[in-house]
């Protein structure tokens, strides 16, 4: 990865928006590790959502400082993409803290609760519940900084070229 261009890349927005299969494909353009901000909540985050319970700050914290541990570790060495949430400024703080400035590139996918709510509502092999969603959309805070994309209606492939657009005029 270039030294020029950030080594951490962070696709954010609420569950069931697109973050997994987008960050794949931009960690296999970019060529490097794609990890699912998913696989690393600890179980009692899993219980209590599959029990539709919304987490707190309190239950994210440990799960976004894991997640700050791994872009550290990845920086300098080959970059990597992270599916997240990310859904405060406060948690996009606890996964930035200890980096320097520009070392993340923030992807941000939005999109409308109905066409979202369908999308989840279709999913059967995820944990995260569609009661929990509004939870979720009342937690969203949209940064006004990052490349923001459609959640839908955008093939994956466009999502990626623009991405890569935006880091080569950038530099």
């Amino acid at each position: 990865m270039d030294s020029s261009q950030p080594d951490i890349f962070i696709v954010m927005g609420v569950s069931a928006c697109g973050k997994t299969t987008l960050g794949k494909a931009l960690a296999a353009e970019l060529e490097c590790p794609f990890f699912d901000g998913d696989d690393f909540h600890p179980p009692e985050n899993i219980v209590k959502m599959k029990a539709e319970e919304p987490l707190g700050d309190s239950d994210r914290e440990g799960w976004l400082k894991a997640l700050n541990a791994l872009a550290r570790k990845h920086t300098g060495s080959g970059g990597a993409v992270i599916a997240c949430s990310a859904l405060k400024e406060k948690y996009r703080d606890w996964l930035r803290e200890g980096l320097a400035p520009g070392k993340i590139c923030w992807v941000v996918l939005t999109g409308t609760f109905d066409a979202i709510l369908e999308r989840i509502q279709a999913r059967a092999d995820h944990y995260m519940p569609p009661a929990l969603l509004r939870s979720q959309f009342a937690d969203l805070e949209v940064p006004d900084y990052g490349i923001h994309l459609p959640a839908y209606g955008m093939p994956t492939e466009e999502m990626v070229r623009r991405v890569s657009a935006h880091i080569k005029t950038n530099r």
